[in-house]
């Protein structure tokens, strides 16, 4: 019985798939030894923060609000107004009520 024993054994653990098993646990063990000690921590939140946070809310609602860049107008070198092109990033003209890119065709209507 021993040798069944030891055949099925070898069949099931051979020296690459230990090799490769430990390697495996090696690395697990030294990327949690590398991790900074206090990443998993939480920081309680403060209280005198947020009543201040709420007084300056009402004053700087519009500077919280992200800038849609390619809604800007600009001038070019010949004084045409100009926008930037959300497709492409290149420049992008009005003609009438549209705006229209010349360098991928995109437009949209104003």
């Amino acid at each position: 019985m021993s040798d069944e024993l030891k055949t099925k054994l070898e069949q099931r653990i051979n020296r690459r798939s230990f090799l490769k098993g430990s390697a495996l646990a090696a690395a697990a063990v030294a990327g949690v030894a590398m991790l900074p000690k206090g990443a998993f921590a939480q920081d309680p939140p403060q209280q005198d923060d947020k009543k201040d946070e709420k007084k300056d809310d009402s004053k700087d609602a519009k500077k919280d609000e992200p800038v849609d860049e390619t809604k800007i107008t600009r001038k070019d070198d010949q004084g045409r107004d100009y926008r930037i092109c959300p497709q492409c990033g290149y420049n992008m003209y009005k003609q009438d009520r549209t705006w229209t890119c010349e360098n991928c065709g995109y437009s949209y209507t104003e």
